[in-house]
């Protein structure tokens, strides 16, 4: 898939977020690439054959002090087009995995943990993309 076909997925993934999730994003940069650098992945642990499909980076609200002068800089929540692709097999299965990931690191910078994180993505209603006509 063209990168930008990839980011427009990912586009539709944050505007399909319930409002009152995308109004609090005003601090948030979300960025396609294609892999997870050397340092994201030593950051995380990540070992030889372990993948990674998103990445936030920066304080979560629930540990976040105003007069942190990190505030000022954007948090980075990090979309990995490459290890996304090769977990699908289908173009509708791409689209639930951005969805996924997109409301996973979200939910990290909400200051949710996994197990939170995992029950609203149980929840969460998905458009994948494909026509049922």
């Amino acid at each position: 898939m063209r990168r930008q076909e990839f980011e427009l997925l990912v586009e539709k993934a944050i505007a399909a977020l319930p409002p009152e999730f995308r109004e609090r994003l005003d601090n948030v940069v979300i960025q396609v690439a294609d892999r997870p650098t050397p340092e994201q992945r030593r950051e995380v642990g990540l070992g030889p054959d372990e993948d990674l499909f998103g990445l936030y980076e920066g304080r979560p609200l629930t540990v976040r002090d105003t007069n942190d002068p990190q505030v000022r800089f954007p948090d980075r929540i990090w979309i990995f087009q490459g290890p996304i692709e090769q977990a699908c097999d289908t173009r509708g299965q791409i689209v639930r995995e951005i969805q996924d990931t997109v409301v996973h690191e979200i939910g990290h910078f909400f200051g949710l943990d996994e197990d939170e994180i995992g029950a609203i993505e149980a929840e969460y209603e998905y458009d994948d993309g494909e026509d049922r006509g």
